[in-house]
């Protein structure tokens, strides 16, 4: 069997509904306006790192206290509504870090309808890969004048050679498109043929176990060679292939 044909075997198998539970997907799931799927997600996402039973708690236990509204709360919350978020931890994650994430998106969703507009697809135009967009991002993102130099950890960049491993799996959840029902699919501007694939130290294991990556690193330029590989597999959809990758690697540590 051909790692392609291996890896769209396992696509197929992981790539279901019964998949949502159990991941920080099931977060953004929870909801059907546009931003607040959007707003969910992102903060799922940005926690995922750990035990992902506790990352899933921790992103519904701010979902709750956003009034499970995270969109409205971002608009119109007040100065007592975010006292209640005093208290918030996740791992390094504090409330620092989440104050300057709602001031963000304050700002953001005040003069954008979707964040999809924070990675700038102008910019993306004939451009093979999200890159740019990510590193838009990040600039977008640390543009207000207050941000803590502390919550920059929280954000990455491909421009400091950090793999993005977060934020490219946020992108595959609004960006991909297929009839499975576990990306969502939401954000038309950039093409799911631009997205990188997410690699972690799992994923990296795999990817090399197949032959699928060569780069003893695991960094930016690892997952641009994993992704152009998947690309030779599926040039229109490569991160697909996460679904795969990322099952055999959670799988293979048990």
């Amino acid at each position: 069997m051909t790692p392609k044909t291996f890896l769209d075997k396992q696509y197929l198998h992981f790539n279901q509904p019964s998949f949502i539970p159990t991941d920080p997907i099931s977060v953004p799931h929870r909801f059907s306006k546009k931003q607040d799927i959007e707003i969910a997600g992102l903060f799922a996402a940005i926690f995922a790192w750990g035990n992902r039973t506790t990352i899933i708690a921790k992103a519904n236990e701010l979902m709750d206290k956003m009034g499970n509204q995270p969109h409205a709360f971002i608009l119109h919350h007040s100065e007592n509504d975010l006292r209640s978020l005093l208290d918030f931890k996740h791992r390094t994650f504090n409330a620092t870090d989440l104050l300057y994430f709602v001031a963000f998106l304050h700002h953001h969703y005040t003069h954008y309808s979707s964040l999809e507009d924070a990675f700038q697809p102008a910019l993306l135009n004939n451009e093979p890969t999200i890159e740019k967009g990510l590193d838009a991002f990040y600039q977008h993102f640390f543009s207000l004048e207050d941000a803590p130099a502390r919550t920059r950890k929280h954000i990455a960049a491909p421009s400091k050679g950090s793999t993005c491993k977060r934020l490219n799996m946020y992108l595959r959840w609004m960006v991909r498109k297929d009839k499975m029902g576990v990306d969502f699919g939401l954000w038309q501007r950039i093409s799911p043929a631009q997205l990188i694939c997410p690699i972690d130290l799992h994923v990296a294991r795999v990817a090399r176990q197949m032959g699928l990556l060569k780069r003893k690193q695991t960094d930016w330029l690892a997952a641009l060679e994993l992704t152009e590989k998947l690309r030779s597999f599926d040039k229109t959809d490569p991160v697909k292939y996460d679904f795969a990758l990322f099952g055999l690697g959670v799988l293979g540590d048990r």
